[in-house]
């Protein structure tokens, strides 16, 4: 598999996962010193325990119910040792109230090239700021 593919790949899997609420699956290719900047609180998240805490804690109790995370265009860009790529997400997950709520999100993930694997140093999620 070219770069490429393996990142394609690492992120498909990751997605799965996500839906799937497999938090294995979902640490699974993250560098132990990651960091992750987050739509919802914590904003930072440094190191696999803390973005581990974030996908417990707030995403998959709040994601339950609906399993709508779909990649949308994906770009990629790689050199021999880094990467990086970035899409849009749309998202779907339950209130505390019951009402469901769907969402786009932008994603960009960095990766690094260590021991011959690509690993994500970083994720960055974002929403557009509102009035």
């Amino acid at each position: 598999m070219t770069d490429h593919e393996q990142i394609r790949a690492l992120i498909d899997s990751w997605a799965a996962a996500v839906r799937a609420s497999d938090i294995s699956g979902v640490l699974a290719n993250h560098a132990p010193e990651m960091v992750m900047f987050d739509v919802p609180p914590p904003i930072e998240s440094r190191g696999l325990d803390a973005y581990r805490k974030t996908w417990e804690d707030t995403f998959f109790p709040w994601f339950q119910s609906s399993r709508i995370f779909h990649i949308g265009e994906l770009s990629i860009t790689t050199s021999s040792e880094v990467a990086f790529s970035h899409c849009l997400v749309h998202c779907g997950g339950t209130e505390k109230d019951g009402s469901h709520t769907e969402f786009d999100f932008r994603l960009t993930i960095c990766f690094k090239k260590m021991n011959g694997n690509w690993m994500v140093l970083h994720e960055h999620h974002s929403i557009p700021a509102t009035d």
